[in-house]
């Protein structure tokens, strides 16, 4: 399987920043793979640093669109008929749609440093209605840090860049019980700051 994706990387390689672009928003090889290989392309000057950052990111925006526009779409239907499998009723749905009119843009930004949250998470911003400008923006500005992150350690690393999992690894913990402790802050901020 990873000689597959091997040779679709080679293939879209060729494209440059547009492949790059595409490989993100199509979401069948994870980013976590892409962009430290895009840092390893930068590394031998294939491509140029900061433009490399500026396609990941966009890349990093309009994959999450697709899903997005899934649960904007279609997903409300689909979840009423068929979330009763999933343990899900509209009440659950309803209670969403309260959370992200209140906390949908934090939601939106801080979401997307938690691994297995971060793709998932446009769904339910779909669901909710959160205006596509606003999902848009907060999604880009995440990605930013992630994006440079990813392509930077790519590029020291070189012919090793597919090590970067043991690079990052370390920091996931403690950065999502950072992320998770701001957004309880901001929660208790907006609640207290109510009454």
């Amino acid at each position: 399987m990873h000689d597959f994706f091997m040779v679709i990387i080679d293939a879209l390689k060729s494209w440059g920043y547009v492949g790059i672009i595409l490989m993100l928003t199509i979401e069948t090889i994870p980013g976590e793979i892409i962009l430290p290989l895009a840092g390893y392309w930068v590394q031998q000057g294939d491509l140029h640093f900061w433009l490399t950052v500026l396609a990941g990111c966009i890349g990093g925006v309009t994959g999450p669109l697709t899903l997005y526009a899934l649960g904007r779409y279609g997903g409300r239907p689909l979840v009423l008929k068929y979330g009763k499998y999933l343990f899900i009723k509209e009440k659950h749905l309803n209670q969403a749609d309260v959370f992200f009119e209140k906390y949908g843009n934090s939601v939106a930004f801080f979401a997307r440093f938690i691994p297995g949250i971060r793709t998932v998470i446009s769904i339910p911003c779909g669901l909710t209605k959160m205006r596509v400008g606003t999902f848009i923006i907060y999604t880009f500005a995440a990605m930013i840090p992630i994006t440079w992150m990813h392509i930077y350690i790519g590029m020291k690393l070189g012919e090793n860049w597919n090590e970067v999992d043991s690079i990052i690894n370390p920091f996931i913990k403690p950065l999502v019980f950072t992320i998770l402790l701001i957004i309880a802050c901001i929660f208790l901020y907006k609640k207290y700051k109510k009454e």
